[in-house]
């Protein structure tokens, strides 16, 4: 999921200054609006499996904290890749729906994954 997309004064756009070699790594936190737990989790859940199948996907992970809110840990094998996959029809459709259950806009961060990546999964 692109989290990115959704507008958020500390992440503008999805260009890094990262290598296509470099993984990149994008992750946050979505409050739910009041009732719409239920339907975020469901629109979320339903974007993990698909994702992971995903050219280039390295992790993709979902958290659903005490407070209600839920974490998404992406981590894709190059720039390219998450372009590839914020493009497809699923994705977009999902971000098209996704203001709809949102309590404001999300904590998101994006950026290059400076620690090695295991070469086995790499």
């Amino acid at each position: 999921m692109n989290l990115t997309l959704m507008s958020h004064p500390t992440v503008d756009h999805m260009t890094t200054t990262s290598t296509a070699q470099a993984p990149v790594s994008l992750y946050g936190f979505l409050t739910p609006k009041p009732g719409h737990s239920d339907e975020l989790r469901k629109l979320l859940i339903d974007l993990v499996e698909p994702s992971r199948g995903h050219e280039g996907s390295l992790e993709y992970h979902l958290h659903e904290q005490e407070d209600g809110r839920f974490f998404l840990y992406e981590v894709w094998r190059s720039q390219e890749d998450l372009d590839r996959h914020n493009a497809t029809p699923l994705l977009r459709a999902f971000m098209a729906e996704l203001p709809e259950h949102l309590e404001g806009t999300p904590e998101a961060y994006f950026g290059a994954m400076r620690s090695p990546y295991p070469a086995s999964v790499a």
